[in-house]
C-alpha cells in the first residue's frame, strides 16, 4: 500500500462528546464522561498537499485528512515537535486531529512503501516520542496500515515481533489519550480467517477499534460487512466493545477492479469523512490523501508524491495530464 510521503500533509480531525458510563450510587442516574471527539468537527489542515495546488483541487482540500507520520520524514528527534505543531493547529481551530503511525520495521515487506524503522528498540523509542507529542490533544490515530494484512507474507520475517510491537504501541498511544484504530486491511485482502486472532494478539482490545480500507478502493458496504465479521469473531474470543472506521477517500467507483490498485484510472473520490457513532461504526475518514501516488504505475510518480493527473482522475476531470 502506498502512503503519503509529502511533508505538507493534511489531517483529519474528528471529535465529539463520548458518553462513557461511570459507576454511580444505587438509584442515582449514571454519570457520564464527556469526550470532545463526539462533538467537535474534523480538522482541515491548510497545509495539506491539495490546498497548496490551488482552486482546481478545492473539493479535495476542503475535506479533513490525516497527518501521516513515518520515520523517513519525521525521525525520532523531530516527530514529537511535528505532532505538537499539528495538534496545536487543530486546537486553535477547535477541531480534532487525526494521525497515522506508519513506521513499523519491514513496513510493507518490500512493496511500494517499503521501509520503517530498523528494529524493535528504535520503533518503541519513536512511538514513545509520538505519544509525548499527542498528550493532551485527544486525537484519532490509525495504527500501522499493512502490518496485520502482511502478517505471514513470504517476504516478511518479523511476524511475532510485529504483533508485540503493535500491542505495545496500542497501549502507549492509548494511554497518551488517542483513540487508536489498529489497521485490519480490507475486505479484498484474503485470506483473513485468522485476522481477528491476530488483531486480538496485537492488542486491539486495548484501543478504540480497527480501521479498514486504508489507501484502498473497496465499497463502503463491503467494508462494513468485513469489519462486522471481524468484530463478531473478536467478541467470540472475549474482546468486546471494539469500534471501526473506514477510509472512503478513493472508493467512489461503482466496481473496484481486483489487482488494479496502484493509481487505478477508474478510481473516484468516496464519501466525505464524517464521524457517525452508529452502533459499532464510528464513521468514514479520509486517511489516504487523494492525489498522492501509490507508486510509479498508471502515470504516477513515486509513492506519496502529489500528481495533478491522479487528482484530476479522482475528480472525474480531464486535466492537462502529467504530474
Amino acid at each position: 500500500m502506498a502512503r503519503p510521503r509529502s511533508r505538507l500533509v493534511a489531517l483529519l480531525a474528528v471529535a465529539g462528546l463520548a458518553l462513557t458510563s461511570v459507576p454511580s450510587q444505587a438509584g442515582a442516574p449514571p454519570r457520564v464522561e464527556r469526550d470532545p471527539r463526539r462533538e467537535l468537527g474534523l480538522f482541515v489542515d491548510p497545509k495539506m498537499p491539495a490546498a497548496q495546488e490551488g482552486a482546481a483541487y478545492v473539493d479535495i482540500a476542503r475535506r479533513p485528512q490525516a497527518l501521516w507520520l513515518s520515520n523517513e520524514y519525521y525521525p525520532r528527534e523531530q516527530v514529537a515537535d511535528v505532532v505538537r505543531a499539528y495538534t496545536s493547529r487543530a486546537a486553535e481551530a477547535g477541531k480534532t486531529p487525526m494521525l497515522v503511525v506508519y513506521a513499523i520495521p519491514d513496513r510493507d515487506c518490500g512493496q511500494h512503501s517499503s521501509g520503517g524503522l530498523p528494529g524493535a528498540a528504535a520503533y518503541q523509542a519513536w512511538v514513545a516520542e509520538v505519544a509525548a507529542g499527542i498528550r493532551g490533544s485527544k486525537p484519532i490515530l490509525v495504527l500501522e496500515p499493512d502490518a496485520i494484512g502482511f502478517y505471514g507474507h513470504s517476504e516478511c520475517t518479523n511476524g511475532r515481533k510485529r504483533l508485540r510491537l503493535l500491542r505495545n504501541a496500542v497501549r502507549r498511544l492509548s494511554a497518551a489519550g488517542a483513540w487508536v484504530y489498529l489497521d485490519a486491511g480490507h475486505s479484498g485482502w484474503t485470506p483473513y480467517a485468522d485476522r481477528a486472532r491476530l488483531l486480538r494478539t496485537a492488542g486491539v482490545g486495548l484501543g478504540r477499534g480497527i480501521s479498514t480500507n486504508v489507501s484502498n478502493f473497496r465499497r463502503l458496504g463491503a467494508e462494513k460487512a468485513y469489519a462486522e465479521l471481524l468484530l463478531r469473531q473478536l467478541r467470540q474470543d472475549g474482546v468486546k466493545g471494539v469500534k471501526y472506521v473506514v477510509d472512503t477517500s478513493r472508493n467512489g467507483a461503482r466496481r473496484p477492479v481486483d489487482g488494479d490498485v496502484i493509481n487505478p484510472t477508474w478510481a473516484r473520490l468516496g464519501k466525505a469523512p464524517r464521524l457517525r457513532f452508529q452502533g459499532r461504526f464510528d464513521g468514514t475518514l479520509w486517511v489516504k490523501h487523494p492525489g498522492e501516488s501509490d507508486g510509479p504505475v498508471n502515470g504516477g510518480p513515486a509513492s506519496g508524491q502529489w500528481c495533478d493527473l491522479l487528482a484530476d482522475r479522482l475528480l472525474g476531470n480531464d486535466g492537462p495530464g502529467g504530474c
